[in-house]
């Protein structure tokens, strides 16, 4: 029922882009009863800090109302965030693409040696754009093979995904700052994130040459039928984007155009067979995803929560930063990170700091920029973190000792952001 639910919320959420609406706030009342009927299979620290969220947030509310007597639209306040999780929801179906018999399609043969570490990384990081973290498990599982996964190889893969965040399309750090910063230029943020993005693998191979020794670590080699569906998938986004659909942004044209490539692939093999996958992703893909999203809808209550209690204590006129310059991205930036190492998800605090921003169209580029960073930091040296929590439950390793051996990854990366975040500043001042 959970995942029956789920699909509802996308189906619903891809036909309001037409213009249909099947009923009012049908999206959040469908992702929110599934989240509830998944709540006691939802790993018990996600389920703890989801909680905490939604209570907070729902409390704020009570107290804006209260005493403030502010006007909550009370049937509504379980919409927040559900564009990014009918997103992600939506980029699952990915997953479907794959032969007859569902099994994935080689990848790649694995090497050794820093090659091999760049492949490891250059792979999670490609696929990972559009795959998100099921590449991990993907390219993970697959090393996993050979042998138990060494500390270098788990930090490869937990670095070249969460530096996707930098620039990716297609990541949930994307989507969020998407709604959140309607008004950013994408270009200028990938021509920032995306050097940032490759310095990071470059980083980071070579600090995983220094500390360790390679000559045995497998390492996972891309060919070019690997690439080829990323690069197909990425360019039908931008062609709905700029020709198709310019009206719907990237993040709804993703939302309905991986679903309808994944139907579009299994047709072929006849409507039962693909009916049967469609049934088997429902069943067992989507409530997989409990966790995520009941992290995002509570994070999403939580927003609408302060954002009505700050509104109606200041009367719409009090925000965190007068202006939002560089100087405020980079203690923002600081700020977000410092609570991602202390265990609470980079969404939480981007989604805190929006709430206290009155942001003008020519600063929202900055801001995007900004959360981005935070996110692929924080994620990557937090030790709650999606990815961490998934490291440690597949393969054993502590999220903790990811922490410790990302902190000095996560301080050069924080120097390089500082500059690019100036950078950015600059060029907008000379436009």
């Amino acid at each position: 029922m959970a995942g029956a639910l789920l699909l509802l919320g996308l189906v619903a959420q891809i036909a309001g882009f037409a213009g249909v609406s099947l009923l009012p706030h049908l999206v959040g009342y469908a992702l929110w009863l599934a989240t509830a009927l998944l709540w006691r299979d939802i790993p018990r620290r996600t389920r703890w800090q989801a909680g905490a969220l939604a209570g907070i947030g729902l409390g704020l509310l009570v107290i804006a109302q209260l005493r403030y007597d502010a006007a909550i639209e009370w049937p509504a306040i379980l919409d927040g965030n559900t564009y990014v999780v009918a997103m992600l929801l939506g980029v699952s179906f990915i997953g479907l693409i794959g032969n007859r018999s569902g099994s994935t399609r080689p990848l790649g043969r694995a090497i050794t040696g820093i090659r091999g570490t760049a492949g490891t990384w250059l792979g999670v990081h490609l696929l990972g754009t559009i795959l998100n973290l099921s590449t991990v498990f993907m390219i993970g599982d697959r090393l996993a093979r050979r042998a138990p996964l060494t500390t270098p190889q788990l930090l490869a893969l937990n670095r070249g995904l969460s530096s996707a965040a930098l620039w990716s399309p297609f990541f949930a750090s994307m989507g969020v700052v998407m709604t959140l910063a309607p008004s950013m230029q994408y270009t200028q943020v990938l021509a920032a994130g995306l050097p940032l993005a490759l310095i990071a693998g470059l980083l980071t191979t070579l600090e995983l040459s220094r500390r360790f020794d390679l000559s045995e670590t497998a390492g996972f080699s891309l060919s070019p039928r690997s690439l080829l569906m990323p690069v197909i998938m990425a360019a039908l986004v931008m062609l709905f984007h700029y020709r198709l659909t310019p009206t719907l942004s990237i993040v709804s044209i993703i939302t309905f155009l991986l679903p309808a490539v994944a139907l579009v692939s299994n047709l072929p093999s006849g409507p039962r067979w693909t009916l049967h996958r469609v049934r088997q992703h429902t069943l067992v893909r989507l409530p997989a995803m409990r966790g995520e999203v009941a992290l995002f809808l509570s994070a999403g209550l939580l927003t609408l929560g302060l954002s009505n209690l700050i509104a109606a204590a200041t009367g719409s006129e009090w925000t965190l930063f007068a202006h939002f310059g560089a100087g405020q991205a980079i203690i923002s930036f600081l700020a977000i990170v410092a609570s991602a190492v202390v265990g609470l998800h980079p969404i939480i605090g981007v989604s805190v700091l929006a709430s206290m921003l009155d942001l003008a169209p020519d600063r929202q580029t900055l801001f995007a920029f900004t959360a981005l960073a935070s996110w692929a930091v924080g994620t990557s040296v937090g030790p709650l973190s999606g990815i961490n929590l998934s490291l440690q439950g597949r393969y054993g390793i502590s999220g903790y000792r990811m922490m410790r051996h990302n902190l000095g990854y996560a301080a050069v990366m924080t120097a390089l952001v500082v500059v690019a975040i100036m950078v950015l500043e600059a060029y907008s001042d000379t436009r």
